[in-house]
């Protein structure tokens, strides 16, 4: 007899949780968008339960649902997610300043959220979730080439506000 949905549910809802705030960069919002996705995946367990790997259907009806939400203040709102990103497990390890780790959280979080969803889906897929440019294509539908072009354009981005961040500093000391 495989897992029953409940025994799943408990089991895997902090990971899902933890995937989705990186994905929204909003706690509660990520709360909304796995009980939308638990909601529909316990109505439908029976053939998730049968599929190859359940956690992997779930995880990808999560990014489906954060794809599409249609909420505009959740596109609009920024958020200052630096408190809720060193809520998710750090592999950095180390000792840190938590002060220090909040404010690179902060402009980390305020450089992401500028992105498109896709692109930030992208960065998401490969950098915290570590998966192939295949497995990402897959998921988002579209063709590996597609996966590069969008994390090549989120990566300049990226490294051009850090840039503009740096300059600003720059001129103002």
């Amino acid at each position: 007899m495989g897992v029953t949905f409940e025994q799943f549910a408990m089991a895997r809802l902090p990971s899902l949780l933890r995937y989705a705030v990186v994905l929204t960069g909003d706690r509660h919002l990520a709360q909304d968008v796995v009980q939308e996705v638990l909601a529909r995946a316990h109505v439908r367990w029976k053939r998730i339960s049968d599929a190859d790997s359940p956690e992997a259907y779930v995880r990808r009806m999560v990014l489906n649902e954060y794809l599409s939400w249609r909420r505009s203040w959740a596109v609009r709102n920024l958020h200052l997610a630096g408190e809720r990103l060193v809520e998710i497990d750090d592999a950095r390890g180390g000792v840190h300043d938590h002060a220090d780790r909040i404010a690179e959280s902060d402009a980390l979080w305020n450089r992401l959220s500028a992105l498109g969803r896709k692109q930030r889906a992208v960065l998401v897929l490969r950098y915290y979730e570590q998966l192939d440019d295949e497995t990402i294509a897959d998921l988002l539908n579209c063709s590996p080439a597609t996966v590069r072009s969008q994390a090549s354009k989120a990566l300049r981005t990226l490294r051009l506000e850090s840039e503009r961040q740096i300059q600003f500093a720059e001129e103002k000391s």
